[in-house]
């Protein structure tokens, strides 16, 4: 008889979902449920100094460095259940409906990376895949995607549909933000 082999067991934490998201790059969302009564977030590196800083899906505010007190970036996932809590910003929100097989949905998001860079303090980029999602594709009719969705104190100022060159995307959301005074 043949002696009885050990089984490694996963880590607790990492659960089949997570286990093919290690070394993804900071701030690009992902399962935020792992930590339970622990508030949702992710971890990004400031732009000026480098410092790693947790980044929150819910704030009143918006993210600075915790060192250097830089306005950060704020690019989230989000989903049915929690998209409403993420919404309630002071910041202007770009809501980015895509999907992972669209191919301009893919050209777009490194554009959005950038912006939210660009306006840091001021807008939060929030990415909503409607295949995981279909609640809120239903609740802003998106029939074709990528549609983006800029949204003031939680209403739709403004919707863009089909992926657009980084100008234009850049004068919406300057537009947007100057309208807001």
């Amino acid at each position: 008889m043949a002696p009885a082999t050990a089984r490694a067991l996963p880590h607790p934490r990492l659960t089949p979902a997570r286990r093919g998201q290690r070394g993804r790059a900071a701030g690009s969302g992902g399962d935020h449920t792992a930590y339970p009564g622990r508030m949702p977030s992710s971890v990004i590196a400031c732009p000026s100094c480098g410092t790693k800083n947790r980044l929150p899906l819910v704030a009143s505010g918006h993210p600075r460095c915790a060192s250097c007190k830089a306005d950060l970036p704020w690019l989230v996932d989000a989903g049915d259940s929690d998209f409403d809590a993420v919404i309630e910003t002071s910041a202007l929100v770009v809501v980015d409906l895509w999907a992972p097989w669209c191919g301009p949905c893919r050209m777009v998001a490194p554009v959005l990376e950038t912006l939210s860079r660009e306006f840091a303090g001021r807008v939060k980029v929030v990415k909503v895949n409607v295949d995981d999602s279909p609640v809120l594709a239903a609740r802003y009719r998106a029939q074709s995607i990528p549609m983006l969705l800029l949204m003031d104190r939680g209403q739709v100022v403004d919707t863009m549909i089909g992926a657009q060159p980084a100008p234009i995307l850049r004068n919406r959301i300057t537009g947007a933000l100057d309208r807001r005074g």
